[in-house]
């Protein structure tokens, strides 16, 4: 499985902000702690705002904070709002013809991993990243 860019940064940044302690997390902070570039950074910072992972703050002292209790938010929540899960359903190897009735060599395999992924992140919520260090993700 392959995570979009959109959804590796948002990951990124929610993990971010739940592992270090800040009052608030301006957009400079993020994008440069994080390396995103602006642009990039800014269009996904608002699309997490409309699907209610975090609210901003405006003005000289604005920022970001969460929107909703860290317990609520799922990994999973995160990468649907972002990208769905359709890529979870491409063929691992790229075969365009690869489904149940035609599968791929990989496709059994890649069945069972897949779901113990989507198990994964639909259990994790970014409360469980809180004491993990962002270097370790």
């Amino acid at each position: 499985m392959i995570l979009s860019k959109t959804s590796e940064y948002a990951l990124k940044i929610l993990s971010f902000m739940a592992t270090e302690d800040y009052p608030q997390y301006t957009a400079h902070l993020l994008y440069e702690k994080l390396s995103i570039p602006r642009r990039y950074g800014s269009r996904l910072m608002t699309d997490l705002a409309k699907s209610g992972f975090i609210k901003s703050h405006r003005g000289r002292n604005g920022g970001y904070v969460f929107a909703k209790k860290l317990e609520d938010i799922y990994l999973s929540d995160i990468i649907d709002s972002i990208e769905g899960f359709e890529n979870f359903d491409k063929c691992l190897i790229g075969l365009y013809q690869c489904d149940l009735d035609n599968p791929c060599p990989l496709h059994e395999i890649w069945a069972e991993t897949k779901q113990k992924v989507i198990d994964t992140l639909s259990q994790t919520s970014l409360a469980d990243l809180q004491h993990t260090n962002i270097e370790d993700l």
